[in-house]
């Protein structure tokens, strides 16, 4: 309970820093009290107060742009804000006495001192761009501000001479002097977010990456890390660039690809690198297929976890074909052979040779399926992406008639296949024979495990904490044949005897989950329109 509090307070606070900047507006644009500017005039000098009146409302904007700072937890935040509502509390008793004002900002001011222990960040405050949802909350106050103002003084009959009165009675020509500091303010504002630059992606390309990018993936057992060689996502480098992060902005969302890539004891930093990426550029941040071995230390940056499915991983020291179970599978091996057709791993360096084949094979795959390639969590055909790995293919009188290309990692921890693809003509157990010749491959050359991917929204355990997306999650899986062969999927891998691994998807929790889902999926299917007209084709 504690701690969840402590992770709510820079939110509160930031709620109470923007009504205080609304305060400050708000009490501009009406008149004061005739009494107190009555005694003020005994007390102040002219000036004193039409240089209040003007800061106060300066201040008030200020305000309403510092609270996201103070969300994000910035220490220099906590200092310029602290300052503003100072002189924010003492602008409103000069200019009419407004002790009411005052207090709201003291109280709030003494809050925020209270709370100095929660702004730990350093970074420049208004270095992340505002989300257009705070841009248009700040535009809507201005906004009503002003028009409080005019609705107020409207029985003032304007003319040229109001903007050069200062007396202590004229409210009107303060609050017009105000509104236009205040507006201007606001444009260049505007203006400055426009032309701001954005968090610009570089997918992983040139040699000397591709360098980095190998010594990464040899320090760490996962086979799905090979993806970074596909070229559609950023990579995010620690400072040494021994290890890093996959993601691809899409939407309002970094969608990040599984756990850190590299060594163990570089993931929580490059977790925390990520996060604060996130949030300099107002993105919100999205973990897909994170382990259960990194859920604590995504949780421990406040990130909350909902399972989308299970990986399916085979051990290979074990793996053979006796046995009942896999009766299926040997009589796939006993057609293939009896039939002319044989297995056999293409290395890497002469897959080239065979790319117009396989291209073939793929737009004749893609064409009956009615499908089109996806990315980001699965490889697409790309011949230079294709030619880093060896092939496992099944072909008759040297025509291939199906293929699979294995991601390996030097470890020999784990191998996986990623783009498998057959002939609309190859006969029924081609691909069952490609994966069990591809797993006695793999046991021959000394990998431990063989990994068939994930099952999604498989294995949702009924949760009183995420009920309604266990639900959901649940329904779709049941349900949801017509889109996805959800039950297909989890049964044909079964039927391997893998051991079953959860997955998550990682989000900032509360209502942003169903924004996340949609920005993951239309990361993978390489953006929003690709979702809904899937004869779209990615070009390799």
């Amino acid at each position: 309970m504690w701690r969840r509090f402590t992770l709510t307070t820079p939110a509160v606070l930031s709620a109470f820093t923007f009504v205080s900047g609304a305060v400050l507006l708000f009490s501009g644009a009406t008149p004061a009290i005739p009494t107190r500017v009555a005694w003020l005039s005994r007390v102040m000098p002219l000036p004193l107060v039409e240089v209040s009146h003007f800061v106060a409302s300066l201040i008030g904007l200020l305000l309403l742009l510092l609270s996201r700072a103070i969300a994000r937890r910035i220490d220099a935040a906590f200092y310029i804000t602290s300052a503003a509502l100072a002189i924010g509390s003492a602008a409103s008793l000069l200019r009419g006495g407004e002790y009411e004002e005052a207090t709201i900002l003291a109280v709030v001011l003494a809050a925020l001192i209270v709370s100095r222990r929660h702004f730990t960040r350093r970074a420049r405050v208004f270095e992340s761009p505002l989300s257009p949802g705070w841009l248009v909350a700040v535009g809507f106050v201005v906004a009503a501000s002003i028009w409080l103002g005019f609705f107020a003084y409207q029985h003032v009959a304007y003319s040229n001479d109001l903007w050069w009165r200062f007396e202590f009675d004229a409210d009107a020509p303060r609050f017009l002097r105000a509104s236009i500091g205040v507006t201007v303010a606001t444009l260049i504002l505007g203006v400055h977010e426009l032309l701001r630059p954005t968090l610009r992606t570089r997918p992983a390309t040139g040699a000397d990456t591709m360098t980095s990018v190998e010594e990464a993936i040899g320090k760490q057992p996962r086979a799905t890390a090979n993806l970074a060689y596909l070229g559609d996502k950023s990579l995010l480098w620690n400072g040494d660039r021994t290890a890093f992060v996959m993601y691809a902005v899409c939407g309002h969302s970094a969608v990040a690809l599984g756990d850190p890539v590299g060594p163990p004891e570089c993931a929580r930093p490059l977790i925390k690198q990520f996060l604060e990426m996130c949030d300099r550029f107002g993105l919100t941040p999205a973990v897909y297929e994170a382990s259960r071995e990194r859920l604590a230390d995504f949780a421990d940056y406040g990130l909350t976890s909902v399972k989308i499915g299970e990986e399916a991983r085979v051990p290979l020291e074990s793996f053979s074909l006796s046995g009942p179970s896999f009766k299926e599978f040997r009589s796939a091996i006993n057609r293939m052979t009896r039939e002319g057709r044989s297995f056999r791993v293409i290395e890497a360096g002469d897959v080239a040779a065979r790319l117009p084949e396989l291209r073939e094979i793929s737009d004749e795959w893609l064409a009956t399926k009615n499908a089109s390639e996806k990315g980001f969590s699965l490889g697409y055909f790309k011949e230079d992406y294709l030619c880093r790995f060896p092939m496992a293919i099944i072909e008759h009188d040297g025509r291939i008639e199906a293929f699979a290309n294995l991601w390996t990692v030097p470890s020999r921890v784990e191998v996986s296949p990623d783009l498998m693809r057959q002939r609309p003509s190859a006969p029924p157990g081609t691909m069952d024979a490609l994966f069990t010749c591809s797993m006695l491959w793999a046991r021959d050359q000394g990998y431990q495990w063989f990994n068939l991917g994930m099952a999604p929204l498989s294995g949702l355990p009924p949760s009183p904490v995420r009920r309604t997306w266990a639900r959901f999650g649940q329904f779709v899986y049941r349900h949801g044949e017509a889109f996805y062969n959800f039950r297909g999927l989890r049964a044909y891998k079964e039927k391997f005897n893998p051991v079953w691994e959860a997955r998550y998807l990682m989000y900032p929790g509360g209502l942003t989950l169903p924004r996340a889902l949609a920005d993951v999926v239309a990361v993978i299917a390489g953006g929003y329109w690709q979702i809904f007209l899937p004869r779209n084709r990615r070009t390799a």
